[in-house]
């Protein structure tokens, strides 16, 4: 975590997102060039459409550390529950825009800018803890205090936004607050999400251990029920207390299950709700095919379940929605008759067994959008080869995106785009590709970078004679066995790869006589499947410029402390999650690492360690413009810089498979979107 405990932006290694629904939400203008943008998958109904009845199971990754959403331990679980049980001032739209709460909040507003920014809060007068007590003044003075970072005491992850403010005092209306900003602050529409009781921020001892065990005062369309197995399932009910929408669910469980478990626990009718990884999902939509013999009336029915999305978002979806119909819902493809006729023999002479397991399968569907994370290729620019930035400005031509984004995305029916930005992901308002300030794919291009750092192959002749000795002509050690890699130097092709160029790779280039090798880190573990594939892909791209590549492959556990944190690696994939507030949630991301006064160097949360002034700077500059546009357009160019730096090469938006029993509706694939918790619920 960084030294200046700016708002917390968790590192994706694996396949496991871990969303911050409160810490994004960015309202962007000006020219939206996106790709076509699946932004969310949700079988949308109205209210009076859902059962006011039911008990929802829901997985999360892991048992929550704690119910503070401000503590370092904080998790997905403890996000998602937050955002049942307590107050969001703002939520998000599908398009990450942040959007006043009414249930809430009755106006919020910048009311003077000098000499100081003023906000001012008009509380919705209905608004009231679980204790009886209206939201007020005391909270938001409390949950200051607490986040400011003034006070060592309050294990905080966080103080971004809350450093920048002078005071906190009631307003002269009636349910008004009022915060005074020392600093002007863009993002002030982050602050107060979650809103937390005053029990609850203040002091160090209430803060720190007083909600491991539960929220005893809450003000959310839920309230905590019950805690069991060390926080493994916590069940929340409707707060009876809530003045909003009345909560269609009588309960919604919260399981801690993970990944792994997931398919068993769905075919067996314990979870409602679930993101799967890709097998999973593949096996739902291989279920829900329906063999032509059984008749165009149950097809046609088959296809309408599957075809129900929500409504809100449907043109934003529209182009992935034609892609999927175009390439039809078998993953595979192909051979439509043939697939179709052993499909209906294999479910005749299937076993008991496995037609049980097709029918559990078949009353489930997979919601799929574009996550809010993308994965990149980081270089780290510390030591070694990639310390020369014509260096990475190489690798970075030399991988195709394109590719790579068809590779993980194209099978799953979503828009097989790159992404084009650090800052905004496809489908949020203002998006645009600034991934022409570094360049595409120009293998000449890249080999002429590496030539003009001093890396070239050597001549002709030299190989020739090379051939003879202990190295081939691409650097390898001619003892080896065929060139197998796969764990070592360089990295053969995953299938599907071979004979993809139809070239051999190039001669690997040489500095003073020491070959050009990047030590290439991938983890392993549930869910990163197709980080290998990508990493052999890339290995690929790399090797037609005469760059080595030597995979090692670690474990999830240990990938991010061991390698990333220290800085422990030439090339590494992993993923982060967007943010609405990009002013303030990516600077920590991209910082100019600064020397420490023990010799170290203070990355922040930077781990390319890649930075410029001139980047700190425009963030800087964007976080504190309160005019809107100006603000977007420094952020914007910040973008662009990164971009130039090459130490961070965006890659894809990694996608979103959520399992959900057929009759869940007002939830599945979010994307950007706060769930709305009182209308999640079951399909009358």
């Amino acid at each position: 975590m960084s030294i200046a405990k700016r708002r917390r932006v968790v590192l994706l290694a694996a396949g496991v997102l871990l969303p911050l629904p409160w810490a994004s939400g960015c309202s962007s203008g000006g020219d939206d060039s996106s790709p076509a943008a699946a932004r969310r998958d949700v079988a949308t109904a109205a209210r009076d459409r859902v059962a006011d009845t039911g008990t929802l199971r829901w997985a999360l990754d892991a048992a929550p550390g704690t119910f503070n959403a401000f503590q370092t331990n904080a998790d997905s679980g403890t996000q998602r529950i937050a955002g049942a049980v307590l107050p969001s001032l703002f939520t998000l739209d599908g398009q990450g825009r942040p959007q006043r709460n009414p249930d809430y909040l009755q106006a919020a507003d910048v009311v003077d800018r000098e000499p100081k920014q003023v906000v001012r809060y008009k509380l919705n007068p209905k608004a009231v803890w679980t204790d009886g007590r209206p939201l007020g003044a005391e909270d938001f003075t409390a949950q200051w205090k607490a986040l400011r970072g003034a006070d060592g005491a309050y294990w905080t992850a966080r103080n971004a936004g809350y450093d920048r403010i002078a005071k906190v005092e009631p307003g002269d209306g009636e349910h008004e607050v009022e915060v005074t900003f020392a600093k002007p602050y863009a993002d002030w529409r982050s602050l107060f999400t979650p809103l937390y009781p005053k029990s609850v921020m203040s002091g160090p001892t209430a803060f720190n251990d007083g909600r491991r065990r539960g929220l005893a005062v809450s003000a959310g369309p839920f309230m905590m029920r019950s805690i069991t197995g060390g926080t493994k399932s916590v069940t929340l009910v409707r707060n009876p207390r809530w003045w909003g929408d009345r909560a269609r669910l009588d309960k919604l469980v919260f399981k801690a299950v993970p990944v792994k478990d997931r398919p068993a626990a769905l075919l067996a009718g314990k979870l409602d709700l679930a993101e799967v990884d890709r097998a999973m999902a593949e096996r739902i939509q291989d279920a829900a095919e329906v063999p032509k013999k059984k008749g165009k009336a149950e097809g046609k029915a088959q296809k309408a379940e599957n075809g129900k999305r929500g409504t809100d978002e449907q043109a934003a979806a529209e182009p992935s929605a034609q892609h999927g119909a175009e390439a039809g819902t078998d993953l595979a493809a192909g051979g439509r008759n043939a697939a179709d006729s052993m499909r209906a023999w294999a479910e005749e002479n299937s076993s008991k067994e496995a037609r049980a397991e097709k029918a559990a399968l078949r009353r489930l569907v997979v919601r799929k959008a574009l996550e809010p994370a993308y994965t990149q290729l980081a270089l780290n620019g510390t030591k070694g080869p990639l310390a020369d930035e014509r260096v990475r400005r190489a690798v970075a031509r030399a991988i195709d995106r394109k590719d790579l984004a068809k590779l993980v995305l194209g099978p799953l029916g979503l828009p097989a785009k790159p992404l084009g930005n650090h800052l905004l992901m496809a489908g949020q308002q203002g998006y645009k590709d600034h991934s022409g300030a570094l360049g595409g794919k120009d293998t000449h291009a890249a080999q002429a970078l590496l030539a003009d750092a001093g890396w070239r192959a050597a001549p002709a002749s030299a190989r020739q004679k090379a051939l003879g000795a202990k190295t081939d002509d691409q650097g390898r050690d001619s003892g080896r066995d065929g060139g197998k890699r796969d764990g070592g130097r360089g990295a053969g092709p995953d299938a599907g790869d071979a004979g993809r160029s139809g070239r051999a790779p190039a001669a690997v280039v040489r500095k003073h006589g020491q070959p050009l090798e990047l030590r290439f880190v991938v983890p392993t573990g549930a869910g990163t499947a197709p980080l290998g594939k990508v990493s052999a892909r890339i290995a690929r791209m790399l090797e037609a410029i005469g760059v080595r590549t030597k995979i090692t492959k670690v474990s999830g556990s240990g990938y991010f402390k061991d390698h990333i944190a220290s800085g422990n690696y030439d090339l590494a994939l992993y993923s982060w999650p967007a943010s609405a507030y990009p002013a303030t949630d990516a600077r920590p991301i991209y910082a100019k690492p600064q020397p420490a006064a023990d010799g170290s160097l203070v990355v922040e949360q930077n781990y390319t360690r890649v930075g410029t002034d001139q980047i700190d700077q425009l963030f800087d500059e964007a976080v504190a413009e309160l005019d809107s546009g100006s603000s977007r357009t420094l952020v914007s160019r910040a973008d662009a810089r990164i971009w130039a730096a090459a130490g961070s090469i965006p890659l894809y938006q990694r996608p979103q498979l959520v399992a959900a029993r057929k009759t869940v509706v007002n939830a599945g694939a979010f994307g950007f979107a706060t769930p709305r918790y009182q209308d999640i619920g079951f399909r009358k």
